[in-house]
């Protein structure tokens, strides 16, 4: 039976009509350019889709999940025009030709971009992005479905299932998300069965001493936690239950300092040791809440930091959650898995998700500080519909690479969250900090 051709349909996902003039703002065509020349994948002579092209082509896939090829670029070709020769118009070419164009620009351009171009972008002024000095951002992972083919099979893996196979291979990615404004970096990604451990430790060197990092308890390691703690970043971490450690000093605020070894060897000798803070609490009214809470850091002194207010600090890392829900469940669609067909492409066409994610959060910031409001509390799918109303403006901003160098200020009305707390970032937990004794 013939398959019907996927369409736009007359009510457009959330995210439809976002032009390539918006990426271009976020992903300006000079660094496009230079990432091109760098790799060796400069269109030589003029292409009907040229190598710039297939670049935002690539981005505007993550807009259109579900949606043909060939209606993507349709849809992407009027954005386009501001960034050529308006005498020269650009023709949509068949899949054939896009799937080849893909195949010429390879996944390595893209993730160059997004190396790049996308990183922190909280300034002093943005709200909850900075706990004393420090700009806080959460390690973690997460998986996306790939097209059910072959070659992704091999490349990816399929997930245990309790009854014969999974239904499409996946992907496994680990990275850095900026709290304060939820952009997604430093992601790195894999085959299912690589452990999201492994793929920490090429994550872990884009931090820096101005960070505070969190992360959840299946992280914590002694391997892990000593290259991080080597970038200068301050380390916020959770324990496990069955982790425990004993008390070398018990401090003022009833955390306590003891050593991490990197095995019992180690520790014997007392070889190698790390100085570590322990912090224990437990929420109080909360049903959903665990007996008890155990946070490891690298912050030693109370007066420094204190319990009171690392404890609460700790439960922002459910910033990262809700940036992968509106990467994998708002963007890309909760039930479309990504639809390359190829290890290679499947790498490209995550790597444009990745910038155009980016593009968006970079939109939200801008009106977030215009308004002096918590980025958190601007919806991202309210702030998509809000861009699908001004695309015919899409293509009158300039391609700059930063959002504010020149130009001229974001301006636009964004709707609020209206179930959204006062300040997002500053939630305010019930507690108790003890100190365990001599243990």
């Amino acid at each position: 039976m013939a398959r019907t051709r996927a369409g736009l349909g007359e009510q457009p996902r959330l995210s439809d009509y976002l032009s390539a003039g918006l990426l271009a703002r976020s992903c300006p065509r000079d660094r496009v350019e230079r990432v091109l020349a760098a790799h060796g994948k400069a269109s030589e002579r003029e292409r009907d889709l040229p190598a710039y092209a297939v670049v935002y082509y690539v981005m505007a896939l993550a807009l259109y999940s579900g949606v043909a090829y060939g209606e993507v670029l349709r849809c992407l070709v009027e954005g386009l025009d501001f960034l050529r020769d308006r005498a020269q118009r650009l023709r949509v070419p068949g899949n054939s030709a896009i799937s080849q164009a893909r195949s010429r620009l390879s996944w390595e351009v893209m993730a160059d971009l997004a190396a790049q171009g996308v990183g922190p972008i909280a300034l002093s002024s943005t709200r909850g992005a900075w706990y004393r000095g420090w700009r806080v951002v959460s390690l973690d992972g997460t998986t996306l479905e790939v097209a059910d083919e072959q070659a992704n099979a091999r490349a990816f893996g399929y997930p245990g299932a309790s009854r014969g196979q999974a239904r499409c291979p996946q992907l496994r990615c680990v990275g850095l998300l900026e709290n304060g404004t939820r952009v997604f970096y430093a992601a790195h990604i894999g085959p299912y069965g690589r452990s999201e451990i492994k793929l920490a430790h090429e994550v872990v060197a884009h931090l820096d001493g101005q960070t505070l990092c969190l992360a959840d308890r299946a992280f914590f390691g002694y391997p892990l936690w000593a290259a991080a703690q080597a970038t200068g970043s301050h380390l916020l971490w959770r324990l496990k239950r069955s982790n425990l450690r004993r008390c070398e000093q018990a401090l003022s605020d009833g955390s306590y300092l003891t050593t991490v070894y990197p095995d019992r060897k180690a520790q014997r000798a007392q070889a190698h040791g790390l100085r570590v803070r322990i912090i224990e609490y437990r929420l109080r009214d909360m049903d959903a809440a665990q007996p008890a809470y155990r946070l490891v850091t690298t912050l030693l002194d109370p007066d420094q930091a204190s319990a009171r207010e690392l404890a609460p600090l700790y439960h922002q890392r459910w910033e990262i959650e809700t940036a992968f829900d509106e990467l994998k469940t708002h963007l890309k669609g909760g039930e479309i898995r990504l639809r390359s067909k190829t290890p290679a492409l499947v790498r490209q066409e995550f790597y444009g998700f990745v910038l155009t994610y980016f593009a968006i959060r970079q939109l939200i910031h801008e009106a977030a500080l215009d308004r002096d409001q918590d980025p958190d509390r601007l919806s991202f799918i309210n702030a998509v519909r809000v861009l699908r109303r001004k695309t015919p403006l899409a293509g009158a901003i300039p391609p700059l690479s930063s959002a504010r160098a020149g130009g001229r200020p974001c301006s636009w009305k964004w709707p609020m969250r209206r179930s959204s707390p006062a300040v997002a970032c500053h939630v305010r937990v019930p507690y108790d900090v003890k100190c365990p004794g001599g243990r």
